[in-house]
């Protein structure tokens, strides 16, 4: 089994160590410092006071590595669409790309069912690139869990969590899908086939979508937002409003609001990773966490006041730090009228 992880930063360099110490043929797509640590002294996984390290080939030009079984697409989702033709040569007719990336993937759509069965997002697929270049066919569901972080160049350390439930668009068991949970299972970690891989698309971004463009605005960390009357509020208006749109979408969540938000609350001082992003002056995730459900309560004409507000203001503060450019410019929302 040859499975390619694109992005082999902190959540990619995790998996890619985990693989290769099950025997799977590993190869990472990096660049930078970290490429060049890895190929220097291999990749270091630093799990609690264990250090594990491994040798897979490492590097920065994907036609090198030839036609893959799997590619693993472990980018900032707003960065994808950039890396599209260097992609190309991992590509046979069997091979299948994992999106373990935050936010709604290209291929929602795909296998969907109803009137939008077939349809892309301009938010996160802008032109629908993805849709037609990597194919909604080849795509397995894949969500991110664990915590992980580049502690130097060449070394990740792992935080907490090992859970990546993986699902095909249609809900079926497929050989290829239940293959990648056996292979991630080998690693050491969880890998669970869902048969409503959505659900538990939208069960993380519920989240996603108000605590890190509040924490970004603020500067708060999670048990801060969750627990001031305010930012608490504000965020169950968000969720709810979103919770609203997946359902008219026939998503199903296994938690109520409050409990998504308690949930949150007792991870503790935590930065999201929109807030580290802003404070490390990196590209912000708006568009695949925020804006695509706008973009969806559009499509559904679902009213979405209170994401609008909170969306406006921190696209603001993000384009005035130089690290978004909005790829989608949706209608203006109707004017509120206030007592």
């Amino acid at each position: 089994m040859k499975i390619c992880i694109y992005g082999a930063g902190a959540i990619g360099g995790y998996l890619g160590v985990q693989l290769a110490r099950a025997g799977v043929d590993v190869s990472l797509v990096a660049r930078g410092a970290h490429l060049a640590a890895m190929k220097a002294n291999g990749l270091r996984l630093l799990i609690g006071d264990e250090e594990r390290v491994v040798h897979p080939r490492c590097t920065d030009n994907p036609a090198e590595l030839g036609v893959q079984d799997y590619v693993i697409i472990c980018l900032k989702a707003h960065s994808i669409t950039g890396v599209l033709e260097q992609m190309q040569p991992l590509l046979g007719p069997n091979t299948r790309i994992v999106t373990a990336v935050n936010g709604i993937p290209y291929w929602y759509f795909h296998r969907h069912g109803g009137a939008l069965e077939g349809s892309t997002l301009e938010s996160i697929d802008p032109g629908g690139r993805q849709w037609r270049e990597l194919g909604p066919e080849r795509a397995i569901g894949c969500i991110v869990y664990p915590a992980t972080e580049i502690e130097a160049p060449g070394v990740i350390r792992h935080v907490y969590g090992d859970r990546f439930p993986i699902g095909e668009p249609s809900g079926e068991m497929t050989p290829d899908v239940q293959r990648l949970s056996e292979a991630f299972i080998a690693g050491g970690m969880q890998a669970p086939v869902l048969d409503r891989i959505r659900d538990e698309i939208w069960l993380k971004l519920w989240g996603n979508v108000c605590f890190n463009p509040i924490s970004a605005l603020s500067h708060a960390t999670l048990d801060v937002i969750c627990s001031d009357p305010g930012t608490r509020a504000l965020s169950k208006a968000i969720m709810l409003e979103a919770q609203a749109i997946a359902e008219s979408f026939g998503v199903k969540f296994r938690v109520d609001v409050e409990r998504r938000i308690e949930g949150a609350r007792k991870v503790g001082a935590h930065k999201t990773s929109m807030l580290q992003d802003l404070e490390r002056g990196r590209p912000m995730e708006i568009d695949p966490l925020v804006t695509v459900v706008q973009e969806m309560g559009r499509l559904t004409k679902i009213p979405t006041p209170a994401l609008d507000a909170v969306l406006a203001l921190v696209a603001q503060r993000a384009a005035i730090a130089g690290l978004y450019e909005a790829s989608l410019r949706p209608a203006e929302p109707k004017a509120v009228a206030f007592a």
